[in-house]
């Protein structure tokens, strides 16, 4: 059965193309105002641009409430329909599928914390590394989203990804983790042997000319590492989001709006990511719980998994997860 879209591009194009000013306007004012100068993001700085962004999400997901509510009664293909209960649902789909992206992207952390140390990148030049990696992997989340909303009409492209979620929650779950090893990846070999790197930093420069010969900087190399990595887990999250909503308009706003925030989460959390060690098996189940939603659930209760008891339980599995890895201690290791 087809769903009815609320906000088809075609007559909505204007409100996508705002949004992506206003993010943009965001990003210039976080690099040229804000972060104009390189230096070490402390807890208290990474704090506050963390509220700030959640905030700026919220208020979002709000406006974009009162926005439905005055517009979906002057839909003539909604005359007849509960608009109030269509706002509702609009506002708590946003919702949700920003606390899963949210959630989703708290696996970036772990990497960026590994990739950093490997590449010996200083905590002064880090945020310049996240913010053109941010930047790529908007561009990235667009490509892979415009993809999804075209191939959801598919019937079987949405139980090809439901499948595909539940196993990579599984695996989450049950597969012993691998350690990132960027020396290893193809893309950093190819990169190293097609151009040129400098042995060492040259203060904030990606690249730079010597002797003549353009050559990349180990932060260039840590940038495209962090790409590629954010392409890896994009696979994971946007056919997550599908399951919860096939509004294209929520799964853009509200992925836009999770990895704005992640430079800021990767601040605040870094020191201490250890300690939620619990976390990924909850970030698991949310992957199994989306893709059962996605591939049977929907189907079994009329054609859509109410949204309420969605957001309930995966608010409820990345909440326990976190507290019983702080309540729990984990298991010493065996002497060897």
């Amino acid at each position: 059965m087809d769903q009815l879209i609320l906000f088809p591009f075609a007559d909505y194009w204007w409100l996508y193309g705002s949004f992506t000013v206003l993010v943009l306007g965001l990003l210039a004012l976080d690099l040229g105002v804000f972060h104009r100068e390189a230096h070490e993001v402390r807890f208290k700085e990474a704090l506050t641009w963390s509220i700030v962004w959640i905030s700026l999400a919220l208020l979002f997901g709000y406006g974009l409430y009162q926005y439905s509510l005055w517009k979906f009664p002057l839909d003539p293909r909604l005359a007849g329909l509960d608009h109030a209960a269509l706002a509702k649902q609009t506002f708590l789909e946003y919702l949700t599928g920003f606390v899963v992206e949210k959630s989703l992207s708290v696996d970036n952390i772990f990497v960026f914390v590994v990739v950093f140390g490997y590449f010996a990148i200083p905590a002064r030049y880090q945020h310049r590394v996240l913010f053109y990696g941010i930047l790529g992997a908007l561009i990235f989340r667009v490509i892979f989203i415009s993809l999804g909303a075209a191939l959801m009409q598919f019937h079987w492209v949405i139980l090809l990804f439901g499948a595909f979620l539940v196993l990579t929650g599984l695996k989450i779950i049950f597969a012993p983790e691998k350690p990132v090893e960027p020396e290893k990846n193809l893309l950093i070999r190819l990169l190293r042997r097609f151009v040129p790197v400098t042995s060492q930093l040259r203060g904030e420069k990606f690249f730079l000319r010597e002797s003549g010969v353009w050559h990349a900087t180990p932060l260039f190399v840590c940038l495209a590492f962090l790409e590629l990595t954010d392409i890896v887990f994009a696979v994971d999250s946007v056919p997550a989001i599908f399951a919860l909503t096939r509004e294209p308009l929520i799964v853009f706003t509200s992925n836009i709006f999770a990895i704005l925030g992640l430079r800021a989460l990767f601040f605040l959390l870094a020191g201490v990511m250890h300690k939620f060690r619990l976390l990924k098996y909850g970030l698991g189940l949310v992957l199994v719980f989306v893709g059962l939603k996605m591939a049977w659930l929907n189907e079994a209760f009329g054609g859509k998994f109410p949204i309420t008891w969605s957001l309930g339980l995966i608010g409820g599995i990345i909440g326990a997860s976190v507290v019983l890895s702080l309540l729990v201690p984990a298991r010493p290791r065996a002497a060897t």
